[in-house]
């Protein structure tokens, strides 16, 4: 027989596991956002609080100051005043030559004719002549041996000049410098053996199963099985984790 658990009425919340739709509802605290279908009144968000202090200072007069009577919108008025003063200065006279400052008699010939005058002055410098290389500065070429200019043929000439030194002859390898090849290179080389050292045992002393360790009549991957059934309970979807205390009580 089977228990057949009984149905609820209407939805528990042990049978959600997450928060639902209510997450995007509208808060019922606070201004902003606030849900207006609430029964919950929506308080002003503005708070009082101490008066501030004056950070500036006026520097203006304000309307206290007393202005004077006499000052109109076209300027101050006042009558007509006069006032003495000292006697100005006589303005300083031009200083202009007269009729006797000119001397007609020594203006130039542009206004009457002249005589001519001669005058002596100093001796000039002498002129300055150009560096130009005299006739005995030009050497000709000669015309004897052979030169660049000339364009004749001269006689051969030789000259005489010290003893050479020793030419030094090219040293070239010999027959015997050459190394031969050996055979195995360019021919099949015969059998060689060489003796090494003895190879080193292996250091690993790990545990090995040996073949007694096996047992292959309990492998079931590469076979067909019978089914196999196993009993066990049926939990309850509501039912929470068991909590045990991780850390024993103090005996």
């Amino acid at each position: 027989m089977v228990y057949n658990y009984t149905k609820p009425r209407g939805p528990i919340a042990a049978m959600y596991n997450s928060p639902g739709p209510c997450y995007q509802l509208p808060p019922l605290v606070g201004y902003p956002d606030h849900d207006t279908r609430s029964t919950h009144v929506r308080e002003p968000q503005w708070s009082l609080g101490i008066k501030h202090k004056q950070d500036t200072v006026d520097s203006s007069p304000g309307p206290c100051y007393n202005p004077d009577s006499k000052i109109l919108n076209t300027g101050k008025a006042f009558s007509p005043q006069f006032s003495l003063s000292s006697r100005q200065k006589e303005a300083e006279k031009s200083v202009t030559p007269g009729p006797g400052a000119y001397v007609p008699e020594k203006c130039d010939p542009q206004v009457f004719p002249k005589h001519p005058a001669y005058s002596l002055s100093s001796r000039h410098k002498g002129l300055r002549f150009d560096d130009i290389p005299g006739p005995n500065i030009y050497t000709v070429d000669p015309m004897l041996g052979r030169t660049v200019r000339s364009q004749k043929t001269s006689a051969p000439s030789y000259s005489i000049l010290g003893r050479r030194k020793r030419s030094i002859s090219c040293e070239t390898p010999g027959a015997g410098a050459y190394k031969i090849t050996a055979m195995n290179v360019y021919r099949e080389a015969p059998p060689a053996y060489s003796l090494s050292a003895r190879t080193q045992l292996l250091q690993d002393a790990g545990r090995k199963p040996g073949p007694g360790a096996y047992s292959p009549e309990t492998v079931v991957v590469n076979r067909r099985i019978a089914p196999k059934f196993s009993f066990g309970i049926r939990h309850s979807p509501y039912k929470g984790e068991f909590m045990t205390n991780s850390y024993p009580e103090d005996e």
